[in-house]
């Protein structure tokens, strides 16, 4: 059959009995997923039958794949490029920097390009994606020099930064302000004294 037969689009809770008997048929927790059926991905046949889906968890920057199930498997090579496709393209719209998955189906490596994840990335991936795998499958979608953790940290620091050199200006300017006050006052005396000075000097004076 052509891909042009097939509409691959996001799971709603019309989608529900439909999802529930195609995670049972393939041996999925119907009862954990149907409370996160919005995670998932359908393909659907020009009479909307759902004939695959799988699951994208968002977290952060990262993702994980999961639950992948079909109807007919003689059908994956067609779906799961229609999936992948869509799965991708959900990821590039919210910015993700890896995705995480467990599905064991060659396809995710060979046509994906996932890899097996080394111990310094195994670190990366946030607690509630952890895969039960002790070696899961990462791709980099892109290199995580944005990171929003990052960007909030470098900011913070830049802030506390700022105040701090804010705080310095201001103890500066009231050090100066006191130094300006101390100035004023010995030059008043100065010629406070000089106008007595010049006072009395005109008083001892004799008279013309």
């Amino acid at each position: 059959m052509n891909s042009a037969n097939y509409r691959v689009r996001r799971a709603t809770t019309d989608d529900l009995a439909q999802l529930i008997s195609l995670w049972q048929s393939a041996h999925l927790s119907a009862q954990e997923l149907d409370k996160r059926f919005t995670e998932f991905q359908v393909v659907e046949n020009s009479e909307g039958k759902l004939l695959g889906a799988i699951a994208l968890q968002l977290s952060g920057s990262d993702g994980k794949i999961h639950s992948e199930a079909y109807t007919d498997f003689g059908l994956t090579d067609q779906l799961r490029p229609l999936l992948w496709d869509r799965l991708r393209s959900v990821a590039n719209n919210h910015g993700l920097f890896r995705l995480w998955t467990d599905e064991p189906a060659p396809f995710w490596k060979k046509e994906c390009g996932f890899t097996e994840a080394s111990p310094e990335i195994r670190g990366r991936i946030p607690a509630h994606l952890a895969t039960g795998k002790s070696t899961p499958l990462v791709l980099q979608l892109k290199e995580d020099r944005a990171d929003p953790t990052s960007l909030d940290a470098e900011f913070a620091l830049f802030k506390a930064e700022e105040k701090e050199r804010t705080e310095k200006m201001f103890q500066q300017a009231r050090m100066f302000k006191g130094i300006a006050w101390v100035l004023a006052i010995t030059l008043f005396v100065f010629v406070a004294i000089g106008v007595i000075y010049l006072l009395r000097y005109r008083s001892s004076l004799p008279p013309h």
